[in-house]
C-alpha cells in the first residue's frame, strides 16, 4: 500500500475522491512518496490539529484511512473531534471495521450518533453491532471482514468465490467454512484448497479436523495467549449458537500484547492504563491523583510507626540511618515477586493452585536472597558501629522484611483478582506501603526489646 495511488486506479466514487483531494503540497507533506501508513501516522501525529486535517485532506480518502488506524488512540480522538462529521464518516466507511469501532468507542455518545448517522447504511449496521461488544472481549477486538464459505461447495468453487471477495477481507489466509445454519464447521488455510483435487469438497478436508475458537466474551488477553499457543494466524470468534462473527488477527493480538504491557507497567505505580506522553493534561490527572492520594494514606501509616517510636529514635539516631535499608531492601524484593507474579498472569491461564504455589516459591526465593543480604549487612554494621546486638537486631528485621515483601509482591496480585480487580492495579503502591510500615516496626520493635 502506498500513500500515494494514481486515482485511474482507484475504487472510489468520484464523491469520495474529492473529499480526499489528491492534489499534493510536498512542503506540507513532508513525507516520500511511497510511504507506509504507520510512517505516515508518525508524521501526522507530530503536527497540531489545524495542520493534521489540511494533511489528511490531501490523501486519497482511503490513504487517510489507513494512516489514522495507525495512529495513536488519543490523537485520533483529537482529529476526529475536530474533522467536518461529513468527511470523518467517510474515513470511518474506509477504515476496517474494528478500527473504526475503536476510534467511535473514544468518542462521546453525542458526537458518535452524529457520525454513524452519516455512515451508509450497510457500514452503519456494522458498526453499530461492534459497538455492543466490550471493549476488552474478543468481540470487541475482531474484525468482521472474514472468507465465509459453504461447507457443500466444492474446492474450484471456493477459489473463484475467494477470487471475487478476497479484495475486500482484511486477512485470506483462512477460510472459514460454516453449514446451512452459519455454524462454524471447520477453518481451511488456501494452501489446503490449491493442492486439493478439482471438484473435492470443502467438507472432506476438514473432516478430522480440532477446531480452535473463542465465544464474543472471551477476554482479549485469553484470545491472544491461546493465538500465540496454537501459533494461528487468527482466532475465529463465534456467538453462543457456534455461529460465526468474526476473527481476532494476529496484528491485533500484537497490538493487545504491547497494550496490556504497557497498562500493567503504568498500573502498577497508578498512572493510567493508556496513557502516553500525548494524553491530555487533565486525564493524566484524574487518572493518577487518587493512587497519590492513596499513597499519602500510606506514607502516614508509616510515619505514624515511626512516631510510636520516636523516643527509642532519640536514644539510638544510628536507628533513622538503618530504617531506609530495611524498607528498601524488602521494597526491591518485593518488586521483582511483583513482576514476575503480573507477567505469569498476563501469559498464562489463571490456575489458583498454581499461582499460589508460585507465590511460596516466591517467598523461599526471597528467603535465601535474603540470608545472602543479611550476612552482608550484618557485617557492614558490626564493621562501622562494633555493635553487635545492634547488628543482630538490624539482621533479623531485615530477614523478617525481606520475606514479608517477597511474599507480599507475589500474593498482592492474586488477592486483587481474587476481588475481581485489575492484578497491576497500583500494586507497587500497596507493597510499599507493606514493606515500610512493616519494615520500620520491626526495626524498632525490635530495638525496644532488645537495645533499648
Amino acid at each position: 500500500m502506498t500513500l500515494n495511488k494514481d486515482p485511474r486506479h482507484t475504487d472510489l466514487s468520484p464523491e469520495e475522491q474529492s473529499l480526499g483531494h489528491l492534489g499534493r503540497e510536498p512542503e506540507l507533506l513532508g513525507v516520500e512518496e511511497e510511504t507506509h501508513p504507520a510512517d505516515a501516522a508518525e508524521h501526522i501525529e507530530r503536527l497540531d490539529v489545524d495542520e493534521q486535517i489540511k494533511f489528511i485532506k490531501q490523501l486519497p480518502i482511503k490513504d487517510a484511512a489507513e494512516s489514522i488506524a495507525e495512529m495513536d488512540r488519543h490523537e485520533q480522538q483529537s482529529l476526529f473531534q475536530n474533522l467536518n462529521h461529513g468527511f470523518a464518516a467517510k474515513i470511518l466507511e474506509q477504515m476496517a471495521p474494528d478500527d473504526a469501532t475503536d476510534i467511535l468507542e473514544s468518542l462521546d455518545e453525542e458526537h458518535r450518533k452524529s457520525l454513524l448517522r452519516r455512515v451508509k447504511a450497510k457500514e452503519r449496521a456494522e458498526l453499530r453491532n461492534l459497538l455492543t461488544f466490550h471493549p476488552d472481549s474478543a468481540g470487541g477486538a475482531m474484525n468482521t471482514e472474514v472468507v465465509i464459505l459453504d461447507e457443500s461447495l466444492t474446492v474450484d468453487q471456493a477459489i473463484t468465490k475467494m477470487r471475487d471477495e478476497v479484495e475486500d477481507k482484511e486477512i485470506p489466509y483462512y477460510a472459514y467454512l460454516v453449514d446451512a445454519a452459519g455454524r462454524l464447521t471447520g477453518v481451511v488455510s488456501l494452501r489446503d484448497m490449491l493442492v486439493a483435487r478439482h471438484g473435492k469438497l470443502l467438507r472432506e478436508l476438514v473432516k478430522a479436523q480440532s477446531l480452535i475458537s473463542v465465544t464474543y466474551d472471551t477476554d482479549r488477553e485469553e484470545v491472544a495467549r491461546l493465538i500465540g499457543h496454537y501459533n494461528l494466524l487468527a482466532m475465529p470468534v463465534l456467538d453462543f449458537g457456534n455461529r460465526m462473527l468474526g476473527v481476532v488477527t494476529v496484528d491485533d493480538v500484537i497490538d493487545i500484547i504491547q497494550e496490556e504491557a504497557s497498562e500493567d507497567m503504568q498500573a502498577m505505580v497508578g498512572a493510567g492504563a493508556d496513557e502516553t506522553i500525548d494524553s491530555p493534561v487533565l486525564y493524566s490527572v484524574k487518572k493518577r491523583l487518587p493512587w497519590l492520594v492513596l499513597n499519602v494514606v500510606n506514607s502516614a501509616i508509616s510515619a505514624f510507626v515511626v512516631h510510636l517510636f520516636e523516643g527509642t529514635i532519640a536514644q539510638m539516631a544510628i536507628l533513622a540511618v538503618l530504617m531506609p535499608v530495611v524498607a528498601n531492601q524488602a521494597g526491591n524484593t518485593g518488586q521483582q515477586a511483583l513482576a514476575v507474579m503480573i507477567r505469569q498472569l498476563a501469559m498464562e491461564k489463571f490456575d489458583r493452585k498454581r499461582s499460589w504455589l508460585a507465590v511460596l516459591r516466591e517467598m523461599r526465593i526471597g528467603m535465601i536472597n535474603g540470608f545472602f543480604i543479611c550476612l552482608l549487612v550484618w557485617g557492614a554494621v558490626f564493621a562501622l558501629t562494633g555493635h553487635l546486638m545492634l547488628a543482630n537486631v538490624m539482621t533479623a528485621a531485615l530477614a523478617i522484611d525481606i520475606s514479608l515483601g517477597a511474599f507480599a509482591g507475589a500474593a498482592i496480585p492474586l488477592v486483587l483478582r481474587e476481588i475481581g480487580r485489575d492484578p497491576a492495579q497500583a500494586s507497587s503502591i500497596f507493597l510499599t506501603a507493606i514493606t515500610d510500615s512493616l519494615g520500620f516496626f520491626c526495626l524498632l520493635g525490635l530495638a525496644v526489646l532488645v537495645l533499648v
